[in-house]
């Protein structure tokens, strides 16, 4: 396969090994399984929305493996940890959401860094998601970007006692620290 050509077709011909592959822009990326810091973030973000998400009845909060389809060419993405509003009408039983989420957040790992801090960052720009979270366990940090004029903008950096608030949800507030692994 000649890459920029993969299809969401070829993509369900992958065999099921053990790695999450995502197609963007007809390109298809392949990550394996990830650390102990990256799944703890993952798990203390996804608790944190999910708990604010429910108890506000907004709607929905998934992490991967669950498909995204952004684009035609950008079939299927696999955010770390996303959130669609529950007037987005995500169905009981469904195998992917097509369209938008409308908060993403992607944790950085040594080996998805680049692709998670630019590919990526493209992608949900482009499909216009509305919010975008960069959390990195290394340096503890989480940028989260707002569309404004179809272009992300960096709504702050926020580390250490920091509260991190989001414009998608408002009211939200989660300390930073509090999403990275004690001992890290």
């Amino acid at each position: 396969m000649i890459q920029g050509e993969w299809t969401y077709e070829d993509y369900l011909n992958l065999p099921d090994d053990g790695c999450r592959y995502e197609i963007i822009e007809g390109i298809l990326y392949m990550s394996n399984a990830p650390s102990f810091d990256h799944q703890y973030t993952v798990m203390e973000i996804a608790f944190n929305l999910k708990s604010f998400v429910n108890q506000n009845q907004l709607g929905y909060v998934l992490t991967a493996p669950f498909e995204i389809h952004l684009a035609e060419k950008t079939r299927p993405v696999q955010p770390d940890v996303f959130f669609i509003g529950a007037e987005r009408g995500l169905l009981r039983g469904a195998k992917y959401f097509d369209g938008s989420p409308d908060l993403v957040v992607e944790v950085l790992s040594p080996s998805t860094r680049r692709f998670d801090q630019f590919t990526k960052f493209r992608a949900y720009e482009k499909a216009q998601v509305p919010e975008y979270w960069i959390a990195d366990p290394k340096s503890r940090l989480v940028q989260v970007y707002t569309l404004e004029n179809q272009e992300y903008v960096l709504l702050g950096d926020f580390m250490g006692d920091e509260v991190i608030e989001s414009k998608v949800l408002a009211g939200l507030k989660i300390m930073a620290d509090s999403l990275f692994n004690i001992g890290g």
